[in-house]
């Protein structure tokens, strides 16, 4: 008897890795969400027991954000964790002069005996009180085949501490999204008051551009008008032409400036940018957010772009009758507004 062996043509079926992850894991013992697009060789990290902070973005290794601590053990551990990296400043960004504000024609004093707001001798608070807090809630970490997200929620309403120093009973939810070569920041506050709460939030991204030195680099600043300020950096609520070129070099020059009447395409998307050659970081900021903050002091290697919706100390200033672009959100409502980080040549 004769036996054949018969092969069967079957097809070869390859198991393809997706391009986005999404992972909670530790770092140091920290709790760590880490976004990736293999694809494109990014890794965004985010800290969420940290002011719900990102602390790198990585393109093929190299951190776009300044984060200059040891490792994330030593950063929680420290009395006072820096400003670095992506963080967030809530209720109020920069600087609320004279120890309190107004808002629906009250006057509301902060309490620093709290420890959830520093009041300095000079009557300014500075940054809010959110910064570096443990309070965020990971709600939702999730990849698919166009995108990477985690979303995280902090009840500020919950804690009588912040409450006392900001008496508007109100959420943030937060969500960091990689897709499409790039980073959304998204922030989303509903107001459970009774009345309308300002928004003068902002955040304070801090970017550098590995290995080239800052006096290659040039920043792009996409604003008509500059924001005057006192002494303290505090707005007067007077503005000036912004006269500086297209491009301007950091080899001598510094910055710790306002800008506001920001250039803005159709979409209303204004760009911020900083390059070195083919090097570049943009950002990117939505139209809710109305004011950048540019700063790049002496001596150091990194710029930050910072979305802000209101001018600093804004919040008084609308009340003094000396700004009117003061944002609010009513009672049951809800203010969502997003900023992009974009990269290439890295």
């Amino acid at each position: 008897m004769r036996r054949y062996l018969i092969l069967l043509a079957l097809p070869v079926v390859t198991l393809a890795a997706s391009r986005y992850t999404a992972e909670k894991t530790t770092d140091h013992g920290v709790a760590v969400v880490h976004l990736r697009d293999t694809a494109l060789g990014v890794d965004v990290s985010i800290v969420p027991t940290v002011g719900n902070r990102a602390y790198e973005l990585k393109v093929h290794g190299k951190n776009l954000l300044y984060f200059p601590s040891p490792d994330l053990a030593a950063f929680k551990n420290s009395r006072r964790p820096g400003l670095n990296g992506i963080p967030f400043l809530a209720p109020w960004a920069n600087r609320i002069s004279g120890g309190g504000f107004w808002a629906d024609g009250k006057r509301y004093l902060f309490n620093s005996d709290l420890g959830s707001v520093h009041v300095g001798s000079d009557g300014i608070a500075i940054h809010g009180m959110l910064t570096s807090s443990p309070l965020w809630e990971v709600t939702e970490v999730k990849a698919d085949r166009k995108s990477a997200h985690v979303t995280s929620r902090l009840p500020f309403w919950k804690y009588p501490e912040l409450i006392a120093n900001w008496p508007f009973a109100h959420e943030y939810e937060m969500t960091y999204t990689l897709a499409d070569g790039g980073l959304q920041v998204s922030t989303t506050v509903k107001n459970l008051s009774a009345e309308a709460m300002p928004i003068v939030l902002g955040f304070h991204p801090y970017f550098n551009i590995p290995y080239v030195p800052r006096a290659e680099w040039t920043a792009h600043i996409a604003a008509r008008k500059h924001i005057e300020t006192d002494a303290r950096l505090v707005a007067t609520g007077e503005f000036t032409a912004n006269d500086l070129p297209e491009q301007v070099s950091l080899k001598n020059h510094t910055f710790d400036d306002g800008f506001t009447d920001l250039v803005r395409a159709k979409d209303g998307h204004a760009t911020f940018s900083v390059q070195a050659g083919a090097k570049k970081i943009q950002v990117i900021y939505g139209p809710k957010y109305q004011v950048a903050v540019v700063y790049a002091p002496p001596g150091q290697n990194y710029i930050c772009f910072e979305p802000m919706t209101a001018i600093t100390n804004g919040v008084n200033l609308a009340h003094d009758g000396k700004y009117s672009e003061l944002e609010t959100v009513a009672p049951g409502a809800a203010w969502q507004e997003s900023f992009w980080v974009r990269f290439s040549g890295f």
